[in-house]
């Protein structure tokens, strides 16, 4: 009897539990890996530029003077938790990035799984862990966190300048 109430109760806090990490942003994850391209878009195609533009309107906030924007509400790109997007650039690189609530390793294997290859071009140095995949000329997937085992965001984002 208690084993089916023990049953009943996870199965409960399991339902309950699913909806916290939010639907998977398929227009953002497209982007960010490099499936789809603004700048192509820009010369291409303006009306689905200015779509993403709506979407990233209406679905984040920008962060007091901060270069990134945060969500509305809890979404997630293959399976991980957005917590941050950098629209336009990121240090060095031009393109469309989001950090995600997880460590490198976890980061890295979800974007091989949703790219269906995988990243190379790995490397850590100046305290920093990252891999990418280049796309085209003009367009390379990168993932980088801080090379700390501790670190519990990582940066994904769709680059097409990039200077190291």
């Amino acid at each position: 009897m208690k084993i089916a109430s023990l049953t009943g109760l996870m199965a409960v806090l399991a339902c309950a539990a699913a909806p916290v990490l939010g639907a998977d942003d398929t227009a953002i994850e497209r982007v960010a890996t490099c499936k789809d391209s603004w700048l192509d878009w820009k010369k291409s195609d303006p009306e689905r530029l200015a779509a993403l533009g709506d979407h990233i309107r209406t679905g984040f906030s920008q962060h007091e003077n901060d270069a990134f924007l945060v969500p509305k509400s809890s979404l997630s790109i293959a399976g991980l938790r957005v917590t941050q997007l950098y629209p336009d650039s990121v240090g060095m690189g031009v393109g469309l990035s989001v950090s995600v609530a997880a460590a490198f390793d976890e980061t890295r294997r979800k974007l091989e799984a949703v790219l269906g290859k995988p990243l190379g071009q790995c490397e850590t140095s100046d305290g920093m862990r990252t891999c990418a995949l280049k796309i085209s000329d003009m367009r390379t997937v990168m993932v980088m966190a801080e090379d700390n085992p501790k670190a519990a965001t990582t940066l994904v984002g769709c680059y097409y300048y990039y200077e190291k």
